[in-house]
């Protein structure tokens, strides 16, 4: 697979969000861990979770723990980096909450780092910010860097202006941004520009959105939709989700998508997105549904 680069370590271009297999719906264990090993298999080499990606109440850091299992006596787990994140809750009821004091954070930081069973985390990211302690939260993961508790830091859910915020803070120790993208939801774009210019690698969680899912069995098949990824996907003999990663992979060179998946063919047919080049054509058609999706 194609490679990027977050910060000084090269990854897959295509990522996996691993959420789907902890919360909500999740697979029964055993597909879960077919589920990463398929992408393993496939090339991939990021994972991203987050101590918060579980159903139930009292079982924080689920996803986390199940990465774990699975990488272990993997052949590729050792090329693999793994992105947690801290700073939201579930109380078990569907909802999500913000945590993100520095005591929060350091006691977070300390438990995945004991459930993903490593010396230091290669990327942790603060899940969304709290913007009344925003500059503390940022301090918090600062000086777990400094610490040598994590390697590489990141941001999530953030406007240019807590961007800008957290790369004073950080300096060179922030590589990355996890922002939601996808054709259905850009008001990224600002920030996702941001990045290019700075050189941090974008996350876009979510990055489907707005793509119907279609039966990998017939990839080729009619557009239930209509949409421009529909209709490229059709002539190109693939998913419209595959057309949709290698959108995303055209926007810029710092973009590292991290499609969720809950079954091994999911996250196949994503990981062969890294290998489909859209033409300008492509491309232009695609970049033209901005306002027709929007609206």
């Amino acid at each position: 697979m194609r490679s990027r680069a977050i910060g000084d370590v090269p990854v897959s271009a295509i990522g996996l969000g691993a959420m789907p297999l902890s919360i909500e719906g999740r697979p029964a264990e055993d597909r879960a861990i077919a589920t990463i090993h398929a992408a393993l298999d496939a090339g991939v080499t990021l994972i991203d979770t987050a101590d918060s990606y579980h159903w139930y109440a009292g079982e924080a850091g689920h996803n986390e723990e199940l990465i774990a299992k699975a990488l272990a006596g993997h052949p590729g787990a050792a090329e693999v980096l793994v992105a947690t994140k801290g700073g939201r809750g579930r109380p078990g009821d569907g909802s999500w909450t913000v945590t993100a004091t520095p005591e929060h954070l350091r006691r977070a930081c300390d438990a995945s780092l004991r459930r993903l069973g490593v010396e230091a985390i290669g990327l942790y990211q603060l899940h969304k910010p709290d913007p009344e302690i925003w500059p503390d939260s940022v301090g918090a993961v600062r000086d777990l860097v400094d610490a040598g508790k994590v390697r590489m830091a990141g941001v999530s859910n953030v406007t240019v202006d807590q961007l800008r915020q957290a790369r004073k803070i950080l300096g060179d120790r922030l590589v990355a941004v996890q922002n939601r993208y996808s054709p259905a939801v850009r008001d990224s774009e600002p920030v996702l520009q941001l990045c290019h210019d700075l050189g941090l690698a974008f996350l876009p969680w979510s990055p489907l959105g707005g793509i119907s899912r279609s039966s990998l069995d017939d990839p080729s098949g009619p557009a239930s939709t209509g949409t421009a990824f529909h209709a490229v996907a059709a002539e190109h003999g693939v998913s419209p989700q595959r057309v949709c990663l290698a959108w995303l992979l055209a926007r810029s060179p710092m973009v590292v998508p991290i499609p969720g998946a809950s079954r091994p063919a999911t996250i196949r047919d994503s990981a062969a997105a890294a290998d489909l080049l859209l033409d300008p054509a492509d491309l232009a058609r695609l970049d033209a549904t901005e306002l027709a999706i929007s609206a």
